[in-house]
């Protein structure tokens, strides 16, 4: 009973599709024509060749959608995985020690001054870095 339901509408499909595929054909659409026809013949294919039983008694089953509850688990759980490890650089117990140590070690942003007011040059010898060849430079330009 199932193989007749399933070959009834497998034909009707085709035929449908084969009579577009007809009319497309005849106003010159050859290309169009081919792809229709291509598809129409599809849906009797899978019936041919038992594909559409096999879906159809999948589909009843509630063990084979339990089956593709299980992958689909699987697949979110090493997807998730993957962006914890992007998001940690895949050190998940080192990323908050070095956090925390950098943040201490870190030194505090000198304040910069305010837009109305000259700063003094820095003392030469206040960093430990000689600029004597970048003054001389900028005295040379007038800056």
């Amino acid at each position: 009973m199932l193989t007749m339901m399933i070959y009834a509408v497998c034909g009707t499909l085709s035929a449908v599709g084969l009579l577009f595929a007809y009319r497309s054909m005849r106003r010159r659409r050859f290309a169009a024509g081919l792809r229709t026809t291509a598809l129409a013949l599809l849906p009797m294919g899978l019936a041919m060749t038992g594909v559409i039983r096999f879906v159809l008694n999948m589909t009843i089953n509630p063990i084979a959608w339990m089956g593709f509850g299980v992958l689909g688990m699987s697949v979110l759980l090493v997807l998730i995985a993957r962006l914890v490890d992007a998001r940690s650089g895949g050190r998940a117990e080192e990323a908050p020690a070095e956090g925390r140590r950098a943040a201490e070690a870190a030194p505090a942003a000198p304040e910069l001054p305010s837009a109305g007011r000259k700063s003094k040059p820095p003392a030469k010898g206040a960093g430990g870095e000689d600029f004597s060849d970048i003054e001389a430079i900028l005295k040379k330009h007038g800056i």
